[in-house]
């Protein structure tokens, strides 16, 4: 289906949602976002997309993605504003980020019009396209990140193995973030194997940026 011109609503706007938000916008659909936090949503509006809750969005979309880890993004009132036709797919979490079963509830008839489309047909006569059974589309209609994405989730996991290794006893017991330097030695290798050159700070540089004696 062409997304040129359509309204493609976004769940969330994390790292994902933000993604699938900027390459639905960049194959011309109208985007809108929906949030639940703050200064993400603001984030989305001063980004240049539409802000609204998802019973508002619902009404309108052509296509909903949901990408935020949670349950229930759409749930059954927002099935029942859909237009007809509307496509849903999840991109962030399990396949309870949609309601499934409150769908399955509202509906009259189910079939498959083609491979990774469930087509709920409703008590009104409306079609809601369901895209690989609401679990994470990229692994059930098309075969994941491709390598070049995987290889520094793969770095980041080995070389923070090797810093719990390294680091045995040291550290308090909790959920430690991956050290800075590690994720910059990771974003280094990947610039250098892809051929790019960036720029380097010289000593005045580092020298200014450390200190505050210069400048107003």
């Amino acid at each position: 289906m062409l997304l040129a011109g359509k309204t493609f609503v976004v769940g969330g706007y994390g790292y994902c949602s933000r993604g699938i938000a900027e390459r639905a916008r960049g194959m011309g659909a109208n985007v809108i976002v929906t949030e639940i936090d703050p200064i993400r949503a603001l984030e989305a509006a001063m980004d240049g997309f539409r802000v609204m809750p998802m019973e508002r969005a619902a009404p309108v979309a052509d296509f909903i993605v949901t990408a935020t880890g949670d349950k229930h993004v759409i749930d059954i009132e927002d099935f029942a504003v859909m237009k007809d036709g509307c496509i849903i797919a999840n991109s962030g979490h399990f396949n309870v980020e949609i309601n499934i079963p409150a769908l399955e509830g509202m509906s009259i008839e189910k079939r498959q019009p083609r491979a990774f489309i469930d087509q709920y047909i409703l008590k009104d006569g409306r079609r809601i396209n369901l895209l690989g059974e609401g679990r994470l589309i990229n692994l059930t209609s098309a075969e994941g990140h491709p390598s070049a994405v995987m290889d520094m989730s793969f770095a980041n996991q080995a070389l923070a193995s090797e810093f719990l290794v390294k680091n045995k006893g040291k550290l308090p017991n909790g959920v430690h973030a991956l050290p800075k330097d590690l994720d910059r030695e990771i974003a280094a290798l990947k610039l250098q194997a892809m051929g790019i050159i960036i720029d380097v700070l010289t000593p005045e540089q580092e020298s200014y940026l450390n200190s505050w004696q210069e400048g107003t």
